[in-house]
């Protein structure tokens, strides 16, 4: 099987265990990869609420170089990509692939200059907030959460015009709302399951999800067990999926896991465990539709859509 997930937070955690990505305890680790014909992730440069200003840029910068130099170092590491070519050529040579995001706005210190730094720096993906506010609006567990400020919507503006791909997990509804009025193309949420399915303030509404079902983009299936509901299961997980499909989501449902930046309570230990996901969803979809959310979507997706 090939495998595409949207979203973990590896790289923060080898950056401040000192880990590398090989053998490292954690739930993403290249010795579990190797059971797939085909593996690409996003990681994701996580921004502490905490951090604010040049401070927050700092830290992004310090986790970005410190996990693309383990990129070139960690034996049998997936090839950093930049743009759709480079992973139709990864892809068609066998290798795996990495692309780079940030989770939480606040990574840019409020300066929209750092937008362009930071793409120069690999960035290709950008979770708007974390679930507080920052400079660029509220998240989902904000009180009274409003949604972009100018700047924000400044943010998106500039992010539609570099190619940068707007991820409104974590985001507040009216955020979203904002999102989806401010920019053009297709957006994602990396990481958010079903609301109707599990009401919780990290999941998507149904009209959210017609959305960006409307708009062309993504939505990840998140393993963590407060979003998915029940235990976090493999049923529970199915029930998110084919709701999303009944809605249309054929081509827009992808996986984003969550791995290393939730914890897990159920059958899925780590991203070698994602086949156990991907024989029930071809027992219950199909292996047609099975492929599709765990590979074709997003390569689809990223190929087209990342200049």
């Amino acid at each position: 099987m090939k495998y595409f997930d949207l979203h973990c937070d590896t790289a923060t955690e080898c950056y401040q265990k000192g880990l590398g990505l090989s053998s490292n305890g954690l739930s993403v680790s290249l010795e579990q990869t190797g059971k797939y014909d085909r593996w690409a992730q996003v990681f994701a440069v996580w921004i502490s609420g905490k951090l604010r200003g040049e401070a927050a840029f700092h830290y992004f910068q310090a986790v970005a170089a410190d996990f693309k130099q383990k990129l070139l170092t960690d034996t049998g590491g997936p090839v950093l990509c930049r743009n759709g070519n480079d992973l139709k050529q990864a892809d068609a040579a066998g290798k795996n692939m990495a692309l780079l995001s940030i989770e939480g706005g606040a990574a840019l210190g409020g300066e929209l200059s750092h937008l362009g730094d930071v793409w120069k720096a690999g960035v290709r993906l950008m979770t708007l907030t974390w679930n507080g506010p920052n400079e660029l609006g509220n998240g989902c567990m904000t009180p009274g959460a409003d949604g972009l400020s100018r700047f924000g919507k400044e943010v998106v503006r500039e992010m539609g015009e570099l190619g940068m791909v707007v991820d409104v997990s974590h985001l507040s509804e009216k955020g979203f709302w904002d999102v989806a009025h401010t920019l053009q193309g297709p957006f994602v949420a990396t990481h958010s399951d079903s609301k109707a399915i599990e009401n919780h303030p990290r999941n998507l509404t149904d009209d959210q999800f017609r959305e960006i079902v409307r708009r062309g983009g993504l939505v990840g299936l998140n393993l963590f067990a407060p979003f998915a509901g029940s235990g976090g299961t493999i049923p529970s997980l199915l029930k998110h999926a084919e709701h999303f499909l009944h809605l249309g989501g054929e081509k827009t449902v992808a996986i984003g896991a969550d791995f290393d930046g939730c914890t897990l309570s159920a059958e899925i230990r780590g991203i070698g465990d994602m086949g156990l996901l991907y024989n029930a969803m071809c027992g219950r979809f199909g292996k047609e539709i099975a492929d599709d959310i765990f590979y074709n979507n997003a390569f689809r997706f990223f190929t087209k859509h990342l200049n």
